[in-house]
Order: C-alpha cells, then sequence, then structure tokens
C-alpha cells in the first residue's frame, strides 16, 4: 500500500522492537538510541577501531578524536534532530539488557519512494554469535511494519562477506555493484548493493529466522 504521510513525524520512532532469543538464551531487542549511550559507544568502537575502521567511512582527524565525548554530543544531536524530522531512525542493539552495537535506518523517504537503508555494527565481544543477523532481521522488519516502508537496501564491501551473509540470511538479494561508491577508511570504495521489497521474500525477516531456528521469539 502507498503511503503518503503529511507530517514529518513518522511511526517506529522512539519505539523498541520485540525480544528474540538466540540459541545460547541471550536476549536481543533494538530500543531507541539514547544520550547516555555515548560512554559505551565511544568505548566499545575505540576497542574495536581494527574491526569497524576497514569498513566504516572515512573519519575526520584521528579515530579516538572521532569517538570523544564531544564527537558523541554532536553526533547525538544530528541523529536526534533527524529522528525527529522523520529521516532516520536511530536504534541501540540491546543484549541481555546492556548496549552492544547500533542499527540505523536512513535516509528514510515515504510517498512514492518509500524506502530507506540498513546499517549495524555489533561490538566484538558479541560477534559469531547470531546478533548481527537478529538484529538486521529486527531492524527490517521495523522499517516495514512499523515506519510502513516498501523497501529496504544496504551495502556491503566485496571484503566484507560477512556482512554480506548477514543480508542474504535476511532474504536481501544483489541488485548491483557500485563502483567506487563510498569513501572508505581513507579511499574510494567499490560495494555490494542489495535490497529487500516489503511484498517478497516470504514474510518478515524474523519469520524466517524463526522458521530456521536461528531465533525464537521471548
Amino acid at each position: 500500500m502507498l503511503r503518503l504521510f503529511s507530517s514529518p513525524y513518522h511511526p517506529g520512532w522512539p519505539e523498541s522492537t520485540p525480544a528474540l532469543a538466540l540459541p545460547d538464551g541471550t536476549q536481543l531487542r533494538l530500543r531507541p538510541l539514547r544520550g547516555r549511550d555515548g560512554r559505551r559507544w565511544g568505548e566499545m568502537r575505540v576497542l574495536d577501531e581494527a574491526w569497524l575502521k576497514p569498513v566504516e567511512p572515512t573519519v575526520a582527524g584521528t579515530w579516538a578524536s572521532a569517538h570523544s565525548p564531544a564527537a558523541w554530543r554532536n553526533n547525538w544531536a544530528n541523529l536526534h534532530r533527524m529522528a525527529l524530522e522523520g529521516v532516520v531512525v536511530p536504534l541501540a542493539i540491546e543484549v541481555d539488557g546492556g548496549f552492544a552495537g547500533q542499527v540505523t535506518l536512513g535516509n528514510i523517504q515515504h510517498g512514492a519512494v518509500s524506502e530507506c537503508w540498513i546499517g549495524y555494527w555489533v561490538h566484538s565481544a558479541f560477534m559469531g554469535r547470531g546478533v548481527a543477523t537478529a538484529a538486521c532481521a529486527l531492524g527490517t522488519d521495523h522499517a516495514f511494519a512499523r515506519v510502513g516502508l516498501h523497501r529496504v537496501t544496504a551495502t556491503f564491501l566485496p571484503g566484507n562477506p560477512a556482512s554480506g551473509r548477514v543480508l542474504a540470511t535476511n532474504g536481501y538479494r544483489e541488485e548491483g555493484y557500485l563502483r567506487r561508491n563510498l569513501h572508505i577508511d581513507g579511499q574510494w570504495r567499490d560495494h555490494h548493493f542489495v535490497a529487500l521489497n516489503a511484498d517478497e521474500g516470504g514474510g518478515l525477516a524474523v519469520d524466517r529466522l524463526v522458521s530456521s531456528g536461528r531465533v525464537r521469539r521471548a
């Protein structure tokens, strides 16, 4: 259904998703990102520089300065403003009640376009447990079922097949290959471009994970 919003505010913010349980019993959900998440955000991302810097947009200055308290305050102010304007939905990944990473729905457009992109990162302490896959599923379903969008897109580097597997497991299919698409870690880099429409893939992303035994509803 085509949804035309006259208000700049949209559903889905600030709102938490339902919780999921991973096979090891870990409880996971997405909740609205908060200003007080800044300390853990900075600590985790500085610790994970070796993981994150090679796959994320180039930052001005050092990695540490880009994750300082001052940088967080500026980042959070921009995210909060855009969330209220209906352009972005910034969500924290919460694992067993603690901050574990972030999912962002960005460049939200309603009307005839009705799409957004999804991005995510997970702290290294939670890697390899299915957290990223479950968080991506929750974010995808949030975009479709709560924000009311028709289409979600994503990109990943050729050298980051793990991110490609997360997206493919959630039903995303490749639509193209973008040459020198984003400035990543100091250089223009190519990306795989994938997408998922609300009316394809056999249902919501979380339903697919539940059916495959990767998660259960908490």
